[in-house]
Parts: structure tokens; sequence; C-alpha cells
């Protein structure tokens, strides 16, 4: 299929404390790379990607890699309202990142009202757990994630343990919600882009200046 034919873009964004592996996560994800070592995120990355929801229905996923930083938030704040998903990343070894995921879940809400983003819970770095790494278990992030009213995923970019399914699933949540009216496209926000509105849009203004000229000529 022609990626330069979409029906459909989904901003999204990931959320979560600096080096939980935000960066490696997508690196993963759009190129199937992994680097050992990564340039920390200075404010926001971009990375852009496919994914077929449905037979004749592409998806662009264009994603917002933001800084984990606090001398970052008054930068990343300012993408939060123009995103529809969001992925909330904590280390599954890093007990802090995981009990800063509410801070962060916090954040997004506040700033993105009255609207609402879907989000998934990412337990990441899940290969931790066969150096017995781990200090956050399966059962109380599957309870913060029940809590959110989200799902629960636990990947991994070293080994690429279900990164696609982190990203599918966020973008399945979200076409689903887009058909069940769940989520509405609306003017001046730019979370989802619908290329036939977009294509409608033009025509209509290709029309109004073709009539302007018109009435000119007269």
């Amino acid at each position: 299929m022609d990626l330069t034919l979409w029906q459909y873009q989904f901003r999204i964004i990931m959320l979560g404390d600096s080096t939980v592996g935000k960066s490696s996560m997508l690196k993963r994800y759009t190129e199937d790379q992994f680097l050992e070592c990564i340039n920390e995120t200075v404010g926001v990355d971009f990375y852009v990607h496919f994914l077929e929801v449905e037979p004749g229905t592409m998806i662009k996923l264009q994603f917002w890699d933001t800084a984990g930083q606090e001398r970052f938030r008054s930068v990343t704040r300012s993408y939060y309202r123009n995103s529809v998903g969001g992925l909330l990343v904590f280390d599954i070894g890093n007990r802090a990142s995981f009990e800063h995921v509410r801070d962060w879940y916090s954040e997004v809400c506040e700033h993105v009202m009255p609207h609402a983003m879907i989000f998934v819970l990412v337990g990441h770095k899940s290969d931790r757990e066969l150096d017995g790494e781990r200090t956050v278990s399966k059962e109380e992030a599957e309870k913060l994630a029940a809590q959110l009213g989200t799902t629960y995923v636990e990947a991994s970019a070293k080994t690429g343990q279900n990164i696609q399914m982190c990203f599918e699933v966020l973008t399945r949540r979200i076409y689903q919600g887009l058909q069940s009216g769940e989520v509405k496209l609306r003017e001046g926000w730019d979370g989802i882009k619908s290329s036939a509105l977009q294509a409608q849009q033009l025509q209509s203004l290709h029309e109004s200046e073709q009539t302007k000229e018109k009435k000119g000529c007269c």
C-alpha cells in the first residue's frame, strides 16, 4: 500500500521520567533498531510511522518524544493539548519512575481538559527481570492501569518484546474511539487529522477563490 495515502493522522505523545527508555522504544518501533547508548531527549523529538488498522485504512502516526526532565516541562506541556494518545512509560527496575506515573497522568489530564486523551501504560525494560532487577510487580502495575482505566503492557526495546503491541494497542484503541464517537475531530485541533476532510476543505477553499475571481472580473 502507498504510505502517502493515509486516511487519518494520530498524534501520540510519549510520557514518563527521563531514562525510562521512551526514545529507545520509538527507535525500535519505527526503525527496528536498538542502541545501547542513545542521546538524552532535549525538549521534543519527532518520529513518524504508518499502521494499517484494517484492510484499506492506513493511519499515519506522528510521535512526540518528550524530555522527562523537569527543566523541559514548560516545553513539553505545550504539546499535550494537540495529542490524542499517550504512552505512559516507566522502568520496571526503577520504582520512582512507576510512582511518578500518576503525576504524569494528572498533569496531562489537567492540560487537555475538557477533552480527553487515550492512554496505554507501559512497563518498559522487561528484560531487567531476567537479571533480578525488577522492583515493580506486574500485579501492581496492572492495578494502576485499572485505576487509570487503561491497558497495561510490558515491553523491552532491547529484546523487541511487545514493542509493536504497545503502539498498536494504543492506535487501535484511538481508532475504535473515533468510530464510536468517543474521540471526535475538532476544528483547530491537531490530535487527529482526516485526509478526506483536508481534501474537502482544500476543495471548498479553491471553489471560494474561484468565486471571488469571477466576481472581481464582473
